[in-house]
């Protein structure tokens, strides 16, 4: 059984979020108000400093923190904590000014202008000297301060940067890689190709729309590259952190993309998680958007948040989302009354401890003064958004006991970012319809519908932890990794496979003679040509009497020693294996070769996990759109239920249970209104 796992200093649900009181360091009224706000909607946490870089150092060498040391001392007698923000993300105009070698150069090798933020060179000894600097002083000067809850590194890393320092430190990064051996740079990325073979290291440039871009093994460094580089200039960052507060942990707020809820992709999250003390993302999915289902986008909210969750196996932090509405959607529309509470409930279902806003305040102007807040312009705390908030506050204090649980899953999805990266520079297939991550969140679909604990994992994880590993269109497949598939298989997992994957090797090579031997040991086919449809192309396969269709790819498969499951209707391969399973040592291997309807994955994962024996850790009869999460800890089970839909929806309860939001029993046939949630504690499991 899961016991507690702690991830800050206090043992308690955070709810707070992002506050901007440099903004408003003239208007001591507002202040005041921000501390009594805060008591009135039951929040107890704070982000400062994201961006107060010219508020605290208004001038090379001149700090100013005696605002911030009174907001640490009023903060914390109004029994609040504090997240401390360094504030990296945006280098304040007078450092631009002397050292404008801290500018980001575009890959069309033009350098930005002050502005915006997140547009620093990474690589940059003066950035690095400052950053570090600042750093050093908040460390010192609240390091032991009773309200420091944790550090929060920079904002959102991300983008990457051109210039000459940049280039250089790229090429020595490449000759730690190969062995300062040209020659094997050469071989792996293959450029022979076009007569473009390097002689010298100050031959490679990063990529370009002015030069090179479509040398695969180029731009696949170029982006591990980047990873590596970020991570080091936030390794900069906390050095002086982890030297003065060892005590106190240190998360960067990660990010998902925002239009399809997928996970960030320019940067290799399954690295920098092992950089950082507690995972901790930024969550804006659009809800109620046009022609996406509740449902949908929350079986997408669930798949980031399974994925961030299992890159250290423990509680994440939500440091970012909106009590309302954003400003940088093409429709920014506001959240309806019950999904504020329905929204921040899934999210600890899938493992968070904490509910943070950006932001607590909002802007009186620029670029971000619509964006949702806490406390809007109106400046009333009886308004519809300020009394959602509070309402969430007043749930997380019914909910004290469920901080530190965790949840076990049998079932993982293996998701790669190199994979995607690689797949994005294809030049193969369609690129408008390989959609990778995707592709892996309509087969955790199945999982989540069905009340199945998940994790989504890198090829980091100890794949033998669980039953099931489905891993979707692992285009790029080093043979370390089919040798690590090779073993869980051999040792009684089971493993699910699909079209486009095994073609190429880590350095974006394809393998030569076929399908690889190591696949085609385990899985008992050899993978042949992929039909690539366009939208009006269809096909169909019949699987356990029944037809499904068959959309964007078709595997040619050949069977060698497995078991074919389901076969092709039409086309010049009618009566050719589509779907087929072999028994390898004490597991199996299933290969879909087609992109199929969700009706087919329905029934296919429903055989794989009836056969195991793998189910819904708690049983709870519901309709589609309704989700049940479960988390667990010394003997006791969480067990949230949420209505995704907008209709009431009918739960039949197993035995009497206590919902702890209402603290009321509840047995038998329950129903919800539309956005409504349960939570009820089960102990003695």
């Amino acid at each position: 059984m899961a016991m507690r796992k702690y991830v800050t200093k206090k043992k308690r649900f955070l709810h707070g979020g992002d506050y901007n009181p440099d903004q408003w360091l003239d208007r001591p009224d507002i202040l005041a108000e921000d501390l009594e706000f805060m008591r009135l909607s039951k929040t107890n946490t704070f982000s400062l400093g994201i961006f107060a870089w010219s508020a605290l150092e208004p001038s090379e060498g001149e700090y100013e923190f005696g605002w911030l040391d009174d907001l640490f001392e009023t903060i914390h007698n109004n029994g609040g904590n504090i997240i401390l923000a360094t504030p990296s993300g945006a280098k304040p105009s007078w450092m631009v000014k002397k050292y404008p070698e801290i500018r980001r150069v575009t890959s069309k090798r033009e350098q930005e202008l002050q502005g915006r933020r997140h547009n620093h060179c990474f690589t940059s000894p003066v950035y690095r000297e400052k950053t570090a600097q600042m750093n050093r002083k908040l460390a010192e000067r609240y390091g032991q301060h009773p309200a420091l809850l944790m550090w929060h590194v920079s904002n959102e890393y991300g983008g990457e940067c051109h210039c000459n320092q940049c280039q250089a430190a790229f090429r020595e990064w490449l000759k730690e890689k190969y062995g300062n051996d040209l020659e094997k740079l050469n071989k792996a990325w293959w450029t022979s190709f076009w007569s473009h073979r390097y002689g010298e290291w100050d031959e490679i440039e990063s990529p370009s729309p002015l030069g090179e871009h479509e040398m695969h093994g180029l731009v696949l460094d170029w982006k591990r590259f980047v990873t590596d580089q970020t991570i080091s200039f936030y390794e900069n960052e906390a050095a002086p952190l982890r030297e003065l507060t060892p005590e106190v942990p240190i998360t960067v707020n990660f990010m998902a993309d925002t239009d399809e809820l997928i996970p960030f992709q320019a940067l290799d999250y399954s690295k920098f998680a092992e950089h950082v003390d507690v995972i901790s993302w930024d969550a804006y999915p659009a809800w109620h958007k046009e022609g996406v289902s509740t449902a949908d986008l929350a079986m997408r909210v669930g798949f980031v948040d399974d994925l961030y969750r299992s890159l250290k196996q423990q509680p994440f932090l939500l440091m970012e989302s909106t009590p309302s509405g954003v400003n940088w959607h093409g429709v920014n529309k506001t959240k309806r009354p019950g999904m504020h509470l329905l929204s921040s409930m899934q999210m600890l279902a899938h493992g968070s401890d904490s509910i943070l806003y950006f932001q607590w305040r909002k802007s009186r102007g620029s670029s971000e003064k619509l964006h949702g807040a806490v406390v809007d312009h109106d400046r009333d705390p009886n308004n519809r958004v300020f009394q959602d908030v509070t309402e969430v506050g007043e749930v997380l204090e019914r909910l004290q006991d469920v901080v530190g649980s965790f949840r076990e899953a049998e079932v993982a999805i293996l998701y790669d970012w190199n994979n995607h990266w690689a797949l994005q520079e294809i030049q193969g297939f369609s690129k408008e319809t390989l959609r990778y991550p995707q592709t892996a969140q309509e087969h955790y679909r199945y999982f989540w519908e069905h009340d199945i604990p998940v994790d989504v994992i890198t090829e980091k994880h100890d794949f033998l932890n669980y039953k099931v590993l489905v891993a979707p269109m692992l285009y790029m497949l080093p043979i370390a990794m089919q040798e690590r598939l090779k073993a869980f298989v051999d040792a009684g997992g089971t493993l699910v496979t699909t079209y486009i994957t095994g073609i190429v090797d880590e350095n974006d090579l394809t393998y030569l003679g076929g399908w690889p031997e190591i696949m085609q040991e385990i899985c008992g086919v050899k993978l042949g040509e992929t039909d690539t449809f366009y939208p009006s192309d269809t096909n169909r396969i019949t699987y356990a009497g029944q037809t499904f269709e068959v959309k964007d790819y078709a595997a040619l498969l050949t069977v060698t020693n497995g078991e074919v499951l389901a076969t092709y209707l039409d086309d010049f391969y009618k009566d050719t294996p589509a779907v087929t399973r072999h028994a390898f040592g004490k597991g199996h291997t299933y290969v879909i070769g087609a992109r199929t309807e969700q009706a087919f994955h329905e029934m296919l994962y429903k055989e794989i996990t009836d056969k195991i024996g793998i189910g819904a850790p708690f049983a709870i009869e519901h309709e589609k759109g309704v989700s049940v999460q479960v988390r667990m800890a010394d003997e006791t089970a969480y067990v949230f239920v949420m209505n995704f839909t907008e209709e009431e929806q009918t739960i039949r309860l197993p035995f009497q249970l206590e919902d702890m939001i209402t603290q009321q029993k509840e047995e038998g046939q329950v129903r919800l209104e539309k956005y409504a949630v349960r939570v009820y504690v089960h102990k003695g499991i």
